[in-house]
């Protein structure tokens, strides 16, 4: 009986390359994303394997529920959780749309949280059957200050470290691992979908491919976080000895345009 691993976001980006590590290692799939004409040409990609496509946006209020409905309705069982949709927005926060701001929340905060609670029986259960069973949820080096022009996305990137590392010590004894990744600025469409092409965090990225390999092997590993690049984990590290108004100063100047 293979894995099945569940991939949010999976129609581009990390999501994608997530889909073929898991793959190349023998997991069976279920992939959500919005675009479903994407999601099927993964599938055709990855035919080497069961792949379940559930086109969901999970800035919907619902979709996670009825993600879920939908895995159980098909008697679909997972031993691993990918919550890697996300996305996030450039501006100052009274200037960016609220309800932009607010689907933001939605899908980076909300939508991960009730995915981890309606499929960690599903993750116990594997567990328990002697399967590789645990959770990666994608945060970002975003997650370690504050971010002015990024308010809401840095914040909510907080929260997923925050709420993941708290996941962990509390499965510490049911074999259920939980692993975070903290990206540094990767060359996907984030920044297209931010409207922040232009900023300075653009000037060093790393490759999707690299991103998706070491938080696939950290998972694999079962560490806890995971920040890839020299550059990110010493950015990381300096920002829990930074003073916060400084590290916010940063953060901003950053987040700007390059002039």
């Amino acid at each position: 009986m293979n894995p099945t691993a569940l991939i949010t976001g999976a129609s581009s980006g990390l999501g994608y390359e997530f889909a073929k590590l898991y793959a190349a290692n023998g997991y069976n799939l279920i992939i959500t994303a919005r675009n479903e004409e994407k999601l099927q040409k993964l599938k055709d990609e990855l035919n080497h394997i069961e792949v379940t496509i559930i086109p969901k946006d999970l800035s919907q209020p619902g979709a996670s529920k009825e993600l879920y409905q939908h895995a159980l309705d098909k008697d679909l069982t997972i031993s691993a959780l990918v919550n890697n949709a996300g996305f996030g927005l450039n501006g100052y926060f009274d200037e960016l749309s609220l309800q932009e701001q607010q689907d933001m929340l939605q899908v980076n905060i909300t939508a991960l949280t009730e995915l981890t609670h309606y499929f960690l029986p599903s993750l116990k259960k594997a567990a328990n059957q002697g399967l590789p069973a645990g959770i990666l949820n994608v945060a970002s080096t975003a997650a370690f200050q504050p971010g002015p022009k990024m308010a809401v996305y840095y914040a909510s990137k907080s929260y997923v470290l925050s709420f993941s590392e708290a996941m962990a010590e509390e499965l510490k004894g049911s074999n259920v691992h939980v692993t975070t990744l903290c990206p540094g600025a990767t060359e996907t469409n984030f920044f297209k979908t931010a409207k922040a092409e232009n900023s300075k965090l653009t000037s060093s990225t790393m490759s999707p491919q690299m991103v998706a390999k070491a938080g696939f092997e950290g998972y694999m590993k079962k560490q806890r976080v995971i920040v890839p690049g020299r550059v990110n984990r010493v950015s990381a590290l300096a920002a829990k000895f930074v003073p916060r108004s400084v590290a916010a100063r940063i953060a901003q100047n950053m987040n700007s345009a390059n002039s």
